[in-house]
């Protein structure tokens, strides 16, 4: 891995996955820390400032879904791409990570495997954006994708990661129809399940935060940005 390796915390209660993913990603060359329950995975992440957070959803103390939202309230986590694993099957589990914002989710039991593949695609797809993504003015709103900030008359709007990916993805083709599936592929990936009520829970808050009539609802058919 080229330059400084990339940092991932695995918060886990269970000492038995703790070693299976950190023995598996140690191999790709990553840097592993780990915790073994909420609270503790809060302060290392603090800490540590990981490139990647895995969460356990059911851990003692705090559960990997209040840790992820007491850490996306926080500005220093915005852009830390967080990865639930989860040995609950039901949809509405996922959906909840996922609008906490988390960037994904992994089922128990655990494909060491399936798991590397899925933190390597993530970081492949934050590098891209990086490196192709530019900064979008339209009107009096800017969207800087390397900073993943957006302001508005010059004044910060603070946005969790996946609702920044959404608007700067609308953003980048004003006027034009973004169906609900393109979103899902180009937001969350074609490896994450989500429904669309994944999708309009997240326009609901950016056009909350945002404060600005920009994101219109096509019916039945998907979103587009128009000031």
């Amino acid at each position: 891995m080229e330059g400084n390796p990339r940092k991932i915390l695995i918060a886990d209660d269970e000492p038995d996955i703790l070693e299976i993913v950190s023995y598996n990603l140690g191999k790709e060359g990553y840097e592993i820390y780990t915790a073994k329950d909420g609270n503790e995975a809060i302060e290392r992440a603090k800490q540590l400032h990981p490139d990647l957070i895995i969460l356990d959803i059911m851990m003692p103390k705090k559960t990997g879904v209040e840790v992820c939202q007491i850490l996306r309230s926080q500005p220093a986590f915005q852009e830390t791409l967080i990865i639930f694993l989860t040995a609950l099957s039901d949809e509405a589990s996922q959906i909840k990570g996922l609008e906490t914002g988390a960037d994904d989710y992994v089922n128990k039991p655990i494909s060491p495997k399936v798991l590397v593949s899925r933190v390597n695609a993530l970081f492949r797809r934050t590098n891209n954006n990086k490196e192709t993504g530019k900064s979008i003015q339209l009107g009096n709103i800017n969207i800087d994708p390397v900073k993943f900030l957006v302001t508005i008359d010059e004044q910060e709007v603070i946005l969790a990661k996946k609702e920044f990916e959404l608007l700067y993805l609308l953003a980048s083709r004003p006027g034009r129809v973004f169906l609900r599936n393109e979103i899902l592929s180009q937001v969350w990936g074609n490896d994450v399940i989500v429904g669309d009520r994944t999708i309009d829970v997240h326009i609901r808050k950016v056009r909350q935060k945002l404060g600005v009539d920009c994101i219109t609802t096509v019916k039945g058919v998907g979103y587009k940005f128009e000031m």
